[in-house]
């Protein structure tokens, strides 16, 4: 038996990748991966050069094959299935998920399906990774200090009206929201939080975290600080998948120094002596 990964790459650069999530791809038997995480992995050695793959089995420098399959949205179930055999046929198998698997990534899928095919023999374990929250942040300065939250805003899993209850309750009880999925209705969504938060706080529009030159956006990666009342005024700014949108609080303020504008969020009042 040899054991499924389900293994989180963060935005995918080998920068932003802990050791652990290259170490289990780089010895995996089969590697389960979009072409644009394929590419990425490639850039650093974590997986072969494609130049050096035949037809789906790739030679690793110390001369052993790996066998890289690719993942599509529409092949999610079929790869699982896959996947549950080949473990069960000894192989080690990474799975791989952008992001953290478990937000809005791949371990919830794997769950449910080892559930469906009474896979209960299957050992599984889960790679964290960097999230899209957590690398536009750091980028951003310190916007997640306090409490924050992330809701999706893809309705393909849950209605609107559910959306909404979570937008409003996140954003009346004080939390940074950090908002995914914004390419679907996005606008809808910040005048959901306007009812219940003030015009001036900071909003950040975040794109392709942690990808620099490398990811899907034609502006590359990119921040833009504005505020919640303006928000909808950038709609450029808003490229798809790989944008994501933080609402800060009433705490939240923008920080200078000579270098760049930073986005903050204090943990409470308190000072610097309080430390």
């Amino acid at each position: 038996m040899g054991t499924l990964y389900i293994v989180g790459i963060g935005p995918g650069l080998p920068h932003a990748m802990t050791q652990r999530a290259r170490d289990v791809i780089q010895t995996a038997d089969c590697v389960i991966a979009s072409n644009l995480y394929q590419e990425f992995l490639r850039r650093d050695g974590t997986l072969p050069p494609e130049a050096e793959t035949d037809g789906g089995t790739a030679t690793r420098p110390n001369g052993t094959e790996q066998e890289i399959v690719r993942s599509s949205m529409g092949r999610q179930v079929e790869l699982a299935r896959e996947a549950f055999e080949r473990v069960r046929n000894g192989e080690d198998v990474a799975h791989v998920s952008g992001g953290d698997p478990n937000v809005y990534g791949k371990s919830d899928l794997v769950f449910l399906m080892a559930d469906e095919e009474d896979a209960d023999d299957i050992p599984i374990e889960v790679v964290p990774g960097v999230t899209a929250a957590l690398g536009g942040a750091a980028n951003l300065g310190a916007p997640l200090s306090n409490d924050f939250c992330t809701v999706s805003l893809s309705d393909k899993w849950r209605g609107w009206d559910e959306i909404e209850e979570k937008l409003r309750a996140a954003a009346i009880a004080g939390f940074v929201i950090v908002l995914y999925n914004c390419w679907r209705d996005y606008e809808r969504a910040i005048e959901v939080i306007r009812e219940e938060r003030a015009d001036d706080v900071p909003v950040a529009i975040f794109n392709d975290a942690g990808r620099g030159e490398a990811g899907r956006n034609v502006d590359d990666e990119t921040h833009t600080i504005t505020t919640l009342g303006a928000a909808t005024d950038h709609d450029e700014k808003v490229g798809g998948m790989g944008t994501s949108i933080l609402v800060g609080t009433h705490e939240s303020h923008e920080w200078e120094n000579d270098y760049e504008t930073y986005l903050v969020t204090p943990r409470g009042g308190r000072e610097v002596e309080d430390f």
